[in-house]
């Protein structure tokens, strides 16, 4: 493990969100489907022509010098995704540069859509003293079969179209299903039906949580956060430190009782794909 992936001071915790967030989804990126792009020192994004949607179209990771013509290169790639009628998303963060990347994003026609606090905490500080829901059963995806309950419930969860079914069913399959895997995705049951998911990355010595999605009837019960500790608590086992993840506003409340606090703020920016 990268040693800075156990310093839980702020600047560490900073640290571990940003490195964990690019390494992931470099890890994402490598889809068959999908055209990775993360040999440029100031640009990562990776692309999916077979998915027109944000989330498969991705800059990730932005650091152009000062000196650079910024507007230049944001114009390069909006319209190598426009070219294709692909929508895009780009992600800035506390690590971003140039320092004004939105004014620069904005002046090119994307907007803002969501902001997102990078929270973290030490594993060894998790609040595990929170009513665990007994009807809720809790396993590993371990086979094709259950990878496409997974998906399903991911989807309906976060209200994704269902022409990207397949594009999703291909990225988890293809980070792996094993032990070996840096990639790990769980499914919650209620009666044999599977209602709530959630994913671990570990990735650069730092374990994060992501996907946590609920079925909109089995909501507010609790099952986010048994989903969050279970898959924390195998982190812990195999050796990590720190937890990471970034919330939705609805989820803020529910990750800081759980002992994780925010240590920066990621903003979503997209495009519509169109010349």
């Amino acid at each position: 493990m990268d040693a800075r992936s156990q310093d839980p001071s702020s600047a560490g915790m900073a640290w571990a969100i940003e490195a964990n967030l690019n390494g992931t989804f470099s890890l994402l990126g490598r889809s068959p489907s999908t055209q990775l792009h993360d040999d440029d020192p100031g640009l990562r994004w990776y692309i999916t022509p077979k998915v027109p949607h944000p989330l498969f179209n991705h800059v990730y990771f932005t650091r152009l010098p000062q000196e650079e013509d910024v507007d230049a290169r944001i114009e390069e790639l909006t319209q190598h995704f426009a070219s294709r009628q692909l929508p895009l998303m780009w992600s800035v963060g506390p690590f971003s540069r140039p320092s004004a990347l939105a004014s620069h994003l904005e002046s090119h026609g994307l907007r803002g859509v969501e902001e997102s606090p990078g929270m973290a905490l030490d594993l060894k500080a998790l609040n595990e003293d929170i009513a665990f829901p007994s009807e809720l059963s809790i396993e590993r995806v371990s086979d094709a079969e259950i990878l496409s309950e997974f998906v399903e419930v991911m989807r309906v969860g976060f209200e994704m179209p269902e022409f990207t079914v397949d594009g999703l069913f291909e990225v988890f399959s293809t980070v792996g299903l094993t032990d070996k895997s840096p990639w790990r995705n769980y499914v919650g049951r209620l009666d044999g039906e599977v209602v709530t998911t959630a994913s671990l990355a570990l990735v650069v010595g730092v374990a994060a949580i992501y996907n946590v999605a609920t079925l909109p009837e089995a909501r507010r019960r609790g099952f986010g956060s048994a989903m969050t500790l279970a898959a924390l608590g195998e982190a812990r086992e195999l050796g990590y430190r720190i937890g990471i993840l970034q919330s939705s506003a609805e989820g803020l409340g529910v990750y800081r009782r759980l002992g994780f606090e925010q240590y920066s703020t990621y903003y979503i920016y997209v495009g519509t794909g169109h010349e």
